[in-house]
């Protein structure tokens, strides 16, 4: 399976075959990397903006800066803005922690001028340019992805529309600048096998919520706009994948009554959700009825735990993923974290009302936050990437073990009932809920499933992958004891240590020395007893 995710097989174009992505050698490629958010499409909460919407997306950021710095200072600093966000530098790492792909956000306005008839800003391009000189160096498929079209494709700020109406799909000209960007797209990158596909359009057409209106009457306009760009882009490219996104947040699979294309993959997009084969079941089966690949296009913000659970499961399925964002400010769960410049909250108080705290100050902070942003200036977060690839310094929740025939059956679905606070596995084990109640939601995507435990009993075993294990990895254990139980812990059907665990006794576990290899499974077995088990926790 891991010679699928390897970047050495970045080799020449990308295409589908079957339910398959492959290489120009017809090899599988099973998609790994992460997405290169708010570098040339801005969102506020990556410059921690909190609520409110007068910082929320590029237009709005940029009027602020302007506000706080005059339009020279300003001008100066977006350029120094975008030629330091994401440097060769984060190519390079990205490609050597074992990544095969990104995802590089556009915005329509970096493009184009925002005035009548089409105005191409060369300067723009020359930034995904460089970009892809440096994938095709270090060996990393690059997807353009059009995050923000012309008037806005999904209504709100990720976009960078100007009323958090989908203007693309209302207005003429709009539309018209649309096509004729990918149009440009497909035609200056036809002949560039790094750029692994293009991304027509991202989350289009939100769902209605917090009383803004529902624009799902424009869904026709949707399938339309698929079917003329893909057509645009024919005329010009045949070679390279087009990835096509559902709505309401790239969630929705009634879009896909049909195929757009014979060289496609069906996107799609999963934030805060139980980490189980149901986060995946509607697409796999439409994948199946259109004979077309998946890609899990955009995912993560969550703790490093959902990592172990969610992007290993989407392997085994087939599914490549593309996590969300490789950067941003003050952050755990993401591979690079931006220090928070010393007066920063000064910026964000003055979008809220507060007051200006003065040009030369405005001036200081921005320019702090410019040395921050350099590669050698952020947090490296190592376990992020530890998680994903579940690798020792990473922790798997007892629910979340893997698919195996028989007994041990996968926290996958496959249970006799499904109610969100008892679940009984067809192996008879138990994944119960250790409170009544969800724990407080600590961030936006909390699904609330870290409250839950596996529950076995006698001769009940569950698996773990684990990959890339070394000399000197090991393996703990966090559980209960509801009865006097003996456990025994196998790696690749070679017993590793056996323990006896005391009624009601809640321990972390000695550790118990793991073998070095490539891929391993680690058995853990209940002799007799019983026991809950809430993680496994290898270092």
């Amino acid at each position: 399976m891991l010679e699928k995710l390897s970047n050495k097989r970045v080799k020449g174009f990308l295409r589908t075959e079957g339910t398959k992505v492959v290489n120009e050698s017809g090899e599988e490629i099973i998609l790994t990397g992460w997405g290169l958010g708010n570098w040339l499409l801005c969102e506020g909460y990556m410059w921690l903006a909190g609520e409110g919407t007068r910082f929320d997306r590029p237009r709005r950021i940029e009027s602020v800066i302007s506000e706080l710095t005059g339009s020279s200072y300003a001008e100066e600093f977006w350029k120094k803005f975008r030629e330091s966000y994401i440097t060769r530098e984060d190519i390079r790492l990205m490609a050597e922690l074992g990544y095969n792909s990104v995802r590089i956000p556009l915005s329509w306005r970096l493009l184009m001028e925002e005035e009548p008839g089409i105005n191409w800003k060369e300067d723009g391009f020359q930034l995904i340019d460089n970009c892809l000189d440096w994938c095709e160096e270090f060996g990393i498929y690059a997807f353009l992805d059009l995050h923000g079209a012309p008037g806005g494709q999904t209504g709100a700020n990720i976009d960078d529309s100007v009323d958090d109406v989908p203007r693309l799909f209302i207005d003429q000209d709009n539309w018209d600048k649309a096509i004729e960007l990918w149009k440009k797209l497909a035609f200056r990158y036809r002949d560039r096998f790094i750029v692994g596909g293009y991304d027509l359009l991202n989350e289009p057409i939100r769902p209605s919520y917090l009383n803004l209106k529902n624009f799902d009457y424009l869904l026709p306009k949707l399938v339309q706009f698929y079917e003329e760009a893909t057509a645009a882009i024919r005329v010009i490219d045949k070679k390279h994948m087009l990835s096509i996104e559902g709505h309401h947040w790239a969630t929705d699979i009634s879009l896909f009554h049909k195929s757009y294309d014979d060289n496609m993959v069906i996107h799609f997009h999963r934030y805060g959700c139980i980490p189980s084969i149901e986060a995946y079941q509607g697409f796999l089966e439409v994948s199946k009825r259109l004979n077309a690949p998946l890609w899990l296009g955009e995912t993560a913000e969550n703790v490093s735990e959902w990592y172990t659970a969610m992007y290993p499961l989407s392997v085994s399925l087939g599914i490549g993923y593309n996590l969300w964002p490789w950067k941003k400010m003050n952050n755990t769960n993401s591979p690079c974290s931006i220090k928070k410049p010393g007066e920063w909250d000064k910026i964000i108080e003055y979008t809220h009302g507060g007051p200006h705290p003065g040009y030369k100050v405005a001036q200081g902070i921005l320019d702090q936050y410019l040395e921050n942003i350099k590669f050698n200036n952020c947090i490296y977060n190592s376990d992020v990437t530890k998680a994903v690839f579940r690798q020792p310094s990473c922790r798997v929740r007892g629910t979340d073990f893997d698919a195996i025939p028989g007994k041990g059956v996968s926290y996958s679905g496959l249970r006799k009932e499904s109610n969100l606070y008892n679940y009984q596995l067809e192996s008879g084990m138990s994944i119960i809920s250790t409170t009544e109640m969800p724990a407080p939601s600590r961030f936006a995507f909390d699904c609330g499933w870290e409250r839950f435990v596996l529950e076995m009993e006698s001769a009940e075993f569950a698996c773990y992958s684990i990959y890339a294990v070394k000399e000197g990895n090991s393996v703990t254990l966090e559980l209960l004891a509801c009865k006097d139980a003996t456990i025994t812990i196998f790696q690749n059907d070679v017993i590793i240590s056996t323990m006896e665990v005391g009624d009601c006794d809640s321990k972390i576990t000695l550790p118990v020395q793991l073998k070095p290899m490539d891929e391993a499974v680690i058995k853990i077995c209940v002799n007799q007893g019983k026991i809950q088990l809430t993680t496994v926790s290898f270092t």
